[in-house]
């Protein structure tokens, strides 16, 4: 006997998404956290990437719009020491919002329990056994220990997972020996800004924006917001820093010296945070009935990327446990998690152990390198390929027995005109199901869908197949005119 379907251990950003994705597909969720609050320490402050799409997809995305903290969003993005200029873009291949984490986590929550799933907060999972057909949690809260019983427990519990180490699942890698510091601060009387983003200090004179290197580390500096100041510290540093522990404006201003040797006047702060850069990736995302996402499946050394990468984890487990605790998946379908994002989470590790490379030289050779990467960014090509690689809308997954160049990749949101009126294909994947759109007038191919997918007739302007099979996630599982590839498609993804 269960009491739920799924147990999400870890409510952040990855766990929340996963919850409400799970109670879109008709499974019962139940998320357990073992902070008794949200935590007050600040972490991300975006949101970038192919992430931005699916919450559109979901129709919250102008929700976390209304979170957004500086007026407008960067077309120009840090990529290991050096910067990417998208201004040139009309439709930038890389877009971002600044959001602050905690902001987000508040929205999420607020989506998944609007939806009927539970959030116990103070909540610490002790101990887990799994059998053939359940996962048994020990809890420890805040009324004492208990055990609660599920189908399927999925790990969202961070960098240092006490899921992942319970299941015995392996995450080698590295953790690179530096501490980044970083404060947005008011700018404060006696700092003069240039038009260029350069500050004049009164004892270090003339600071140029982006990076200035020392022999003792790395100072960055910037603007987002008018009156802010953002400023970063990298520092080499063998120790291992506590998130949990919040940075001071003081801790800040010591590291400042180090790395400078002289003072920076500081504002009133904005945010202060500190982090350390690992790269590492669980061996595999799956051990029995326990599977892991976010960073407990994955921590990148570069910022930008982790809660985009983690909560499209989310989204393509959601619909595909829910299926199998339902008794309607095809066999094998839970497995395509771990190919699906195993492969999308390594790709991710690409990129951002390159930047670790770009980023970490000092010497003459690590200057000309960058130099030259630089260089080859104003190819308004180059910058779009790596925009794309950063923003995980590159990601192609196999699918089989379709050969559309569509097939596998991330739906585009074409504008579509019904008999109804107009409408979009993020409107039609509101509701977390799998899609077929007819936009050539099939009947025959409409019929072979129907009662195992939402099924739209619509034309679009630039029709890129007569018929798009669309999975919950937002990819495109077939492409075509083939009622023989569409049923097998069908069989695949979605059962007889």
């Amino acid at each position: 006997m269960t009491d739920v379907d799924v147990i999400i251990v870890g409510a952040g950003p990855t766990g929340l998404m996963l919850a409400a994705e799970l109670r879109l597909a008709g499974a019962r969720p139940l998320v357990l956290e073992r902070r008794p609050e949200q935590g007050k320490t600040p972490k991300a402050h975006g949101l970038s990437g192919q992430i931005l799409d699916l919450l559109h997809h979901r129709g919250l995305l102008e929700k976390v719009r209304g979170l957004v903290t500086d007026p407008v969003p960067p077309h120009r993005f840090p990529f290991g020491g050096v910067h990417v200029d998208l201004t040139r873009f009309d439709e930038p291949p890389l877009k971002a919002l600044s959001v602050r984490q905690q902001s987000l986590e508040r929205l999420l929550e607020e989506h998944a329990t609007g939806l009927g799933a539970e959030v116990r907060r103070g909540h610490e999972v002790v101990g887990l056994r799994q059998d053939d057909v359940s996962v048994t949690a020990e809890v420890r809260g805040p009324d004492g220990a208990y055990e609660v019983t599920a189908p399927y427990l999925v790990g969202c519990d961070g960098g240092r997972s006490p899921v992942r180490s319970m299941a015995g699942i392996g995450f080698p890698g590295t953790t690179y020996p530096e501490v980044n510091r970083i404060g947005q601060v008011k700018i404060p009387e006696g700092l003069t800004v240039h038009d260029n983003g350069d500050i004049e200090t009164p004892e270090l004179g003339r600071i140029e924006a982006g990076f200035t290197r020392t022999g003792s580390g790395v100072f960055a500096l910037g603007s987002l917001t008018p009156g802010i100041l953002f400023i970063q510290t990298t520092e080499d540093d063998p120790g291992e820093v506590d998130d949990d522990v919040p940075m001071t404006l003081a801790e800040l201003g010591d590291s400042i010296r180090r790395v400078l040797g002289g003072d920076v006047p500081l504002g009133e702060p904005v945010r202060l945070s500190r982090y350390q850069f690992s790269a590492r990736q669980a061996e595999r995302y799956r051990e029995g009935r326990i599977l892991l996402a976010g960073d407990a499946a994955h921590l990148l050394p570069s910022t930008g990327t982790a809660i985009n990468v983690g909560m499209s984890d989310s989204v393509n487990l959601a619909w595909k446990l829910a299926a199998e605790i339902q008794g309607r998946a095809p066999e094998g379908l839970l497995d395509t998690y771990h190919a699906e994002r195993h492969a999308a989470g390594a790709r991710a590790l690409l990129q951002s152990r390159a930047q670790v490379g770009l980023r970490r030289g000092h010497d003459e050779a690590a200057e000309a390198l960058r130099a030259v990467f630089q260089e080859l960014l104003d190819d308004e090509q180059a910058a779009r390929r790596l925009a794309s690689h950063v923003a995980g809308t590159d990601t192609r997954y196999p699918m089989p027995g379709s050969p559309h160049a569509l097939a596998g990749m991330f739906v585009p949101d074409l504008a579509l005109q019904t008999d109804d009126g107009t409408t979009s294909v993020a409107e039609l994947l509101r509701g977390a199901r799998p899609v077929l759109l007819d936009l050539a007038g099939r009947p025959d191919l409409r019929e072979l869908a129907q009662g195992r997918a939402n099924v739209h007739t619509a034309k679009a302007e630039d029709r890129p197949a007569d018929v798009l099979l669309i999975r919950p996630d937002g990819y495109v599982a077939w492409a075509g005119d083939d009622a023989e590839g569409l049923r097998e498609s069908f069989a695949t993804w979605f059962g007889a």
